[in-house]
């Protein structure tokens, strides 16, 4: 894995996730190299999924156009 993720500072988390709620949102990196990061900010283990720039377009153009809406 990037090094880069292993910094917490470059993780930010929604405004939308409420202080209480740290253990169970989802933060998210970008490295200068254009690779994305996520994870579960309260991860004691720091578990990191990393995905390339075009995967991570790809995932959001998804969740923009309902493809993982709950039914």
């Amino acid at each position: 894995m990037n090094a880069y993720f292993e910094d917490d500072s470059h993780f930010k988390k929604s405004l939308a996730c409420p202080p209480c709620f740290n253990v169970a949102c989802v933060a998210v990196a970008i490295s200068p190299k254009q690779e994305v990061a996520i994870r579960n900010s309260g991860d004691p283990h720091k578990t990191t999924l990393v995905f390339t720039r075009s995967e991570w377009s790809a995932f959001i153009k998804g969740v923009k156009g309902g493809e993982f809406d709950l039914r």
